[in-house]
């Protein structure tokens, strides 16, 4: 519960109609319940004060307003997608391979002054690859959310045209726009721009996508970071993957991290279990970290639905039997 101090804040700033000083309070009860590692409460507060596209989470970081983002001349559709930034470095669990990679990341964009005085640049063109579910465009978030810059996803349904010329096009508006504009750009499911040119199934229009982005990819000079994902990489082309300064890979969570993304995801809920119960955690042995998540959102549904107090192993029982329900 918060402290008397705030509650105090937040009623006094409420009766007398002070928005700014009720949201300042809010934010601050908001905080101080997510240090206390009361994370679903806090994401409800957040609901509750910011509404379902909340921009501002946890540490209070606010995206920067970028200017009116590229469009498609055909139908005016976006091409790029602003993304809220509210996940941070604590909500990702990685396998030690990933984890290390994605702290030399930060790491160089920390001390980009010292890399540079040696004639040496960051990394700003990175591959993430791997199944889906397993933390790869959350740690993208977590790289925005770290170095307080804003993310956006490029958008390949409104990227992508039938038209001859049209998807090069539209993907010269994206290069020039993350160029010009320091952001963290995530081109969400890579493969389906770079598909290999070897594919005789595909038309010539996306062949010639995958020369335009090699050719864009090569005289990238901008301050954005550039991240592409894929969940199959062996479609990717050949010529992709030198086009990259770092590749990482991202795995199914083994036992052990299954216990601390249990430990992180229950860490506000009363349960008559523990998260490092390895008969608890090899429940969900085989399961990506949303599989894991959508999981343990059910079962804390099914508890506060049913008035229960306390989360109970059968709970997940429940939530995992349907879970297996939808993907039989």
């Amino acid at each position: 519960m918060a402290s008397g101090k705030l509650l105090r804040q937040l009623i006094k700033s409420g009766t007398q109609g002070d928005a700014s000083g009720f949201r300042t309070a809010s934010e601050a009860v908001i905080k101080e319940e997510r240090e206390k590692n009361h994370h679903l409460l806090a994401n409800d507060l957040e609901r509750l004060l910011y509404g379902d596209q909340a921009t501002v989470g946890k540490g209070a970081r606010k995206l920067q307003s970028l200017p009116s983002l590229p469009t498609n001349k055909d139908n005016g559709l976006a091409l790029l997608e602003e993304r809220a930034v509210i996940r941070e470095e604590k909500d990702i669990i990685l396998s030690d391979a990933s984890q290390s990679a994605l702290d030399e990341i930060l790491m160089e964009h920390n001390r980009t002054d010292v890399l540079r005085s040696y004639g040496l640049q960051p990394a700003q063109k990175l591959l993430f690859c791997g199944p889906p579910g397993c933390g790869k465009t959350l740690a993208a978030e977590v790289i925005a959310h770290s170095l307080s810059m804003p993310l956006v996803l490029v958008r390949l349904d409104s990227v992508i045209s039938s038209f001859l010329g049209e998807t090069a096009a539209n993907l010269r508006k994206v290069f020039d726009y993350v160029a010009t504009h320091p952001v963290v750009a995530l081109f969400d499911e890579f493969d389906a721009l770079t598909k290999d040119r070897g594919d005789s199934a595909d038309h010539g229009e996306l062949k010639r996508s995958v020369n335009a982005v090699l050719q864009m990819m090569d005289g990238y000079r901008g301050e954005s970071i550039l991240i592409a994902t894929t969940n199959y990489e062996t479609l990717l082309d050949k010529a992709v993957w030198r086009r990259f300064d770092e590749v990482v890979r991202f795995e199914m969570p083994n036992l052990e991290q299954i216990k601390r993304l249990l430990a992180l995801k229950l860490s506000g809920v009363r349960r008559n279990f523990e998260p490092d119960n390895g008969q608890v955690a090899s429940l969900f042995k085989g399961m990506s970290h949303a599989d894991i998540e959508r999981v343990l959102r059910r079962s804390v549904k099914e508890m506060i639905l049913s008035g229960r107090e306390f989360l109970e192993k059968s709970h997940l029982d429940t939530a995992l039997a349907r879970e297996y329900r939808h993907k039989s």
